[in-house]
């Protein structure tokens, strides 16, 4: 088996934090929002971000595959809260069925905000966006995103800030529907899970020592996220903080107390 430590990348963000949760650490005078790991060229489709959110996000949506453009991939991704502030939130799809014509005019004046659904959150809870959900992120969270490698974003709503908006491209994808209920969980401390299984990638999260059949699940190239405590892989000591990829999971060590997460493309 052969395992890679993946590069870091600190990202600073207007809505990012100049305090971030432990193993993190903001360098001075910066607003960190996102920090996330290089895909590498083994496993070009999977991107691994931590989100930490003291400002809203921007109302917004991804395309799919066959709407992104010619040569790109669209985005499919999905969230686990690690912390959340009391009252801290997350829109997803909307509280009823919206036209497009009502979209385009409810982003125009703002009061898209209150179209969507707003879910007040905890750790542990686990979300599931398929591409063309319209979505934000409130402040006072901490959360992983597990996603389909790709930057294509739509903006529909940006709170005044002078970022450029994209009405008639994320009008043209987006499904103005709520979000399925089958598609959030929340999940217990210790509760390992399947998570994802498809269409892009499969994820799970593994609390304690896995189950004999996850290295079969998983058997070929995939990626180890340690949330809580530490993973073994290759002769690598993974700590929380970091992102492994690996060929197999047969010689990856888990830490019986601890939690991680292992994502690998469909």
């Amino acid at each position: 088996m052969t395992a890679k430590l993946l590069p870091t990348r600190t990202v600073a963000k207007p809505w990012g934090c100049d305090t971030l949760p432990a193993p993190f650490a903001a360098p001075a005078g910066e607003r960190i929002g996102e920090i996330w790991f290089e895909p590498d060229a083994a496993l070009p489709d999977l991107l691994v971000k931590y989100l930490f959110t003291c400002e809203k996000l921007s109302v917004q949506v991804h395309p799919g595959d066959a709407q992104a453009p010619f040569g790109s991939r669209g985005k499919e991704e999905c969230w686990l809260v690690l912390n959340a502030e009391p009252n801290a939130r997350l829109a997803i799809g909307f509280r009823e069925p919206v036209s497009a014509e009502a979209m385009h005019a409810a982003a125009l004046d703002g009061s898209i905000e209150h179209l969507l659904e707003w879910h007040g959150v905890q750790a542990g809870d686990f979300f599931y966006l398929p591409a063309g959900t319209v979505h934000a992120i409130g402040p006072g969270l901490a959360l992983i995103e597990i996603q389909q490698n790709s930057d294509i974003t739509y903006r529909l709503y940006d709170y005044g800030r002078p970022r450029e908006l994209h009405l008639d491209e994320a009008v043209a994808v987006a499904a103005g529907e709520p979000h399925p209920p089958a598609m959030r969980r929340r999940l217990g401390e210790q509760e390992s899970a399947v998570l994802v299984e498809g269409p892009h990638f499969r994820l799970e999260r593994v609390c304690g020592l896995p189950d004999a059949g996850l290295a079969a699940r998983f058997s070929a190239a995939a990626l180890v996220v340690p949330v809580r405590g530490n993973v073994t892989a290759g002769g690598l000591a993974v700590a929380a903080g970091h992102c492994a990829q690996v060929s197999s999971l047969g010689d990856v060590g888990f830490d019986p107390k601890g939690e991680a997460l292992v994502a690998a493309p469909i």
